[in-house]
């Protein structure tokens, strides 16, 4: 009987090993609002690091895409989605999705958060309720190092060929602000944004920091032109529009606004720190671009 019972509490530790095993949270809580379940169900790009990534293993806590079997999603807003759902005793699942089909799976209900290095603007907060920010993020340009537009002091003066994310006020708003810009088709994701200024496509692109550090951390041959804070800047009609723009968020389907608050009571608890030194881990992390 003793054997038994030793046999059966072997077994028991290793099928908890086993589900903990991937670095997922083992579901323990209440349902989510607005669901039937307590897996928060969690769509991203996967191909926009730091924020998030595709790779073929678990490291680094990373978690399996469930539409692509075999391969794992990681970065920054992979980690934020781990810390809330383990708050809230969920599990946790991720969705590769292009940029453009995050706010219709949230309508269609096929995820219960978008959380892609997406800005709080007012247009996308007209189709999304939005919980955040879960980081602030200046906008910038990046250059080849020894270029013209790599010794720019402002963004007037800027010039030649750059492009930007598709979709993003990085292509919509900001690029139309450099006088001199000949700017050219949107790049489908951050990936091929910055293969096209490797690959002396464009002179310059427009993006955020953390992106601009992630670049630049994997290819030291990249400059990032910061204009923060000077009058050559990037111009917004009020620090509003400007803070909507610069703060990242996390987008639920609009009326869901218990599980809003929820995300927006977790993310109180965290520090501008905190946000800080789990992006510089994910810049850390990241595969080669």
């Amino acid at each position: 009987m003793k054997r038994m019972i030793c046999f059966m509490l072997a077994v028991m530790m290793l099928l908890a090993l086993v589900a903990c095993g991937n670095g997922t949270p083992t579901p323990t809580g209440d349902n989510i609002p607005g669901t039937d379940d307590n897996i928060l169900t969690v769509g991203m790009e996967c191909a926009y690091a730091p924020y998030n990534w595709t790779q073929m293993d678990d490291s680094n806590g990373a978690v399996p895409i469930i539409n692509n079997p075999g391969t794992y999603a990681n970065g920054y807003d992979v980690q934020i989605a781990k810390l809330i759902a383990e708050a809230n005793g969920w599990g946790i699942e991720v969705v590769a999705l292009e940029w453009g089909g995050l706010t219709p799976a949230l309508e269609a209900g096929t995820i219960d958060v978008a959380i892609a290095g997406q800005s709080m603007t007012s247009e996308r907060m007209a189709e999304v309720d939005m919980a955040g920010p879960y980081y602030y993020a200046t906008i910038v340009c990046v250059a080849r190092a020894g270029t013209v537009q790599a010794a720019a002091t402002c963004i007037a003066e800027l010039s030649g060929t750059c492009t930007s994310q598709s979709g993003t006020i990085w292509y919509d708003s900001c690029l139309p602000q450099i006088v001199n810009a000949q700017i050219q088709s949107p790049a489908a994701d951050a990936p091929a944004m910055i293969m096209a200024l490797e690959s002396n496509m464009v002179d310059f692109i427009c993006t955020d920091l953390p992106t601009a550090n992630g670049a630049v951390a994997k290819n030291p041959n990249l400059v990032i032109l910061n204009f923060s804070g000077t009058d050559g800047d990037f111009q917004f009609a009020s620090e509003a529009e400007r803070a909507e723009n610069v703060n990242i968020g996390v987008s639920v389907k609009k009326g869901n606004s218990e599980l809003q608050q929820i995300i927006n009571d977790f993310l109180a608890t965290m520090t501008a720190d905190q946000f800080n030194d789990l992006m510089n881990q994910a810049i850390a992390n990241q595969p080669t671009i």
